[in-house]
């Protein structure tokens, strides 16, 4: 139901709103000048502003506003210039700090599932998201919840990946190329194309915008070994910020050197540094960086620093891989592996190297913003919502 408004009025740099439910919501009046919807200061095809900022008055009021029907609000300006605003719509961006909570879980989806070895791998055949809105749907939910999602019954032939890749959009490009094999090479020019065991680590940290999202996807396994492991970063760092503190704030406070050299899908030379944590304004983590292999020589902190900065990451690295924290499973032919390469950590056990390729994984990104972009198109047909 469509919410109403009882009562509108200006009260200096404000307009003051009365809904029918009997709540109140208090509208600067440089915000409502500054997202008039009309022809002339919005773009309504592009959904874009077209007023440029420096025709903005931040000390703008209201000369005279209006109510119509109780389903919209009207504002005359004082250079006689009119704005008309749905109800439903500004009520949706009411400035309470319920309303305004309210608005960004809707639009980025922040809720999370932690988990450790209990994890009960979320599957989803691979047929039913690249046909049904639903399960694709369902399948990205998952994937921002979680951070793990697992996809059954591909085919197991090269190119898979590139067709959920255009289910979402399309795939992230790298130095690897749009996707990449996964299996023992000669003269390898990356540790997981080996058969030795790999540490838990996020792929990409050199990268000034690591990628967001991963897929594997299992075309031929490996009888003996080869089995996948897996950690919820953002899990282990809300246990280290609880036991250690000093530790937690080392590791997001130093930048660390990364590097990748080599030749693949280009020759590439890369440099970059990434703290291990990435955190927000609440110093909750947003992103782990963090690749032992990849870690470079190179360390742009004093002498002292560096002793207590590898006692912190060795604490970081115990948690990773206690046992109450990780969790691990074999992919079978046919599965595809997503997840959160901002969060989740992966690994694998060696396998027994051969004369000839046992095990062979194809790999791609995809960054979130292409993820959620087609996540919040799922949700507005699947809901039917705006």
């Amino acid at each position: 139901m469509s919410p109403a408004v009882r009562k509108v009025e200006a009260l200096g740099h404000f307009v003051r709103v009365e809904w029918e439910d009997g709540s109140e919501s208090r509208y600067p009046c440089v915000w409502l000048r500054d997202n008039c919807r009309c022809p002339l200061c919005f773009l309504r095809s592009a959904g874009a502003r077209r007023m440029p900022l420096e025709d903005l008055d931040v000390d703008i009021a209201a000369r005279e506003v209006a109510l119509a029907d109780g389903k919209k609000i009207s504002v005359t300006w004082p250079d006689e210039h009119a704005s008309e605003y749905e109800a439903e719509w500004l009520k949706k961006r009411c400035f309470s700090e319920e309303a305004r909570a309210e608005m960004q879980a809707d639009l980025f989806l922040p809720e999370r599932q932690y988990w450790g070895s209990d994890l009960q791998l979320p599957k989803i055949p691979f047929e039913e998201v690249m046909h049904s809105d639903e399960s694709a749907y369902k399948w990205l939910c998952t994937l921002k919840k979680v951070g793990i999602v697992l996809l059954t019954g591909a085919a197991t032939r090269q190119g898979e990946l590139i067709k959920l890749g255009h289910r979402i959009g399309f795939l992230r490009l790298t130095f690897y190329g749009p996707t990449w094999q996964v299996q023992d090479k000669a003269d390898a020019n990356n540790v997981a194309y080996t058969t030795g065991k790999l540490s838990f680590h996020t792929d990409y940290p050199v990268l000034h915008h690591p990628p967001g999202v991963q897929f594997l996807h299992c075309i031929k396994q490996t009888t003996a070994g080869g089995e996948s492991e897996v950690v919820d970063g953002f899990h282990v760092c809300n246990k280290m910020k609880q036991q250690n503190p000093e530790a937690y704030q080392i590791l997001s406070s130093t930048a660390v050197n990364y590097t990748d050299v080599g030749v693949d899908y280009c020759d590439f030379a890369v440099h970059g540094k990434q703290r291990i944590i990435d955190i927000d304004s609440r110093g909750q983590a947003v992103r782990i960086n963090y690749n032992n292999a990849t870690r470079d020589a190179v360390f742009d902190i004093p002498a002292e620093k560096v002793r207590p900065f590898y006692a912190a990451l060795k604490e970081f690295n115990d948690l990773l891989n206690s046992a109450e924290h990780k969790f691990t499973y074999k992919l079978e032919p046919g599965d595809i592996v997503t997840f959160d390469n901002w969060r989740v950590l992966h690994g694998r056990r060696s396998y027994p190297s051969g004369p000839e390729v046992t095990r062979h994984l194809e790999g791609a990104y995809a960054d979130w913003d292409v993820v959620l972009s087609r996540l919040q198109i799922l949700r507005k047909g699947v809901l039917n919502r705006d």
